[in-house]
């Protein structure tokens, strides 16, 4: 991917190596606890995302800054790229229906650091909180991904990630993700169900990103798509609970299998319309 000279957004945090000690959010509980309380049919998923819930367990004790993070180094450049080529896609989109967007502020940090939505924690890895409309993400999350879940190197697939958690803020933007909130605490046993529609909607608007970036016939690489379906597919509820822990439960999925995030990525990316990504009035 050639991201290089690609716009870059002012609205990132580099709090990498900072102190930071936090109270509460998930983080505690580690990675087998938070699957275990997915896949038993808690947690939900209304504002996480399960690539966030497959990071390495971290402490939440204060850490010390250790400079390291001084400057603009390419992990953070790459990052503001991605973002700026989000805010180009969608300042665009809602300028076209009479809307102006807000754009989501993404922060990048190490170990832990506070959050409106309770902390965020490397073990709960990149995700979207609507309280503060940021995203957090710890980068070590993708090697983890690459370890444990077999997704190939390469840029694209992290932007991949980026552009899925940005189409969480989309959802925010709209109230999307108020409705399926109240949906779900009104009929507590479709909460699962919605939470999947609401997961494939950003993965298919992640392909809308990614086609914006196709457009533009000079970013894209051969083989970048790829890693953008590899990362889809790695993340499908099937293949994490094949993964971690033998079996497969259908009743507790909350974001979808391997071949519907395959699939609604490819919509988004085929069609390039947000419209195309109506994942509550379709049959999965």
């Amino acid at each position: 991917m050639r991201w290089r000279n690609l716009e870059r957004s002012k609205n990132v945090q580099d709090r990498r190596g900072q102190a930071a000690k936090v109270a509460g959010g998930v983080g505690g509980l580690g990675v087998i606890g938070i699957l275990l309380a997915l896949f038993m049919g808690g947690g939900g998923g209304d504002i996480g995302d399960l690539l966030g819930q497959l990071g390495t367990p971290q402490t939440t004790a204060a850490t010390q800054d250790s400079g390291e993070f001084e400057g603009i180094d390419d992990e953070e450049a790459f990052v503001m790229a991605i973002l700026g080529t989000t805010e180009t896609l969608w300042n665009d989109v809602f300028a076209a229906s009479g809307q102006n967007y807000d754009p989501a502020t993404v922060v990048l940090f190490s170990n832990a650091t506070a959050s409106a939505c309770g902390g965020a924690n490397s073990a709960t890895g990149p995700h979207y909180c609507p309280l503060d409309e940021t995203v957090y993400i710890d980068l070590t999350f993708y090697d983890e991904l690459k370890r444990r879940f077999g997704v190939s190197g390469g840029d694209f697939a992290e932007a991949y990630v980026l552009a899925h958690e940005i189409g969480h803020h989309i959802q925010h933007e709209l109230g999307i993700m108020d409705d399926v909130r109240a949906i779900q605490q009104s009929r507590p046993a479709e909460a699962n169900a919605y939470s999947v529609r609401l997961e494939l909607q950003a993965d298919c608007l992640a392909g809308v990103w990614a086609h914006s970036i196709y457009q533009r016939g000079d970013v894209l690489e051969r083989g970048d798509i790829t890693e953008g379906l590899n990362a889809a597919a790695a993340v499908g509820d099937d293949r994490i609970q094949q993964t971690t822990t033998g079996r497969v439960n259908p009743e507790t999925f909350t974001h979808g299998t391997s071949e519907q995030r395959v699939s609604w990525f490819n919509t988004g990316y085929e069609t390039g319309d947000p419209a195309a990504c109506d994942t509550f009035n379709t049959d999965l």
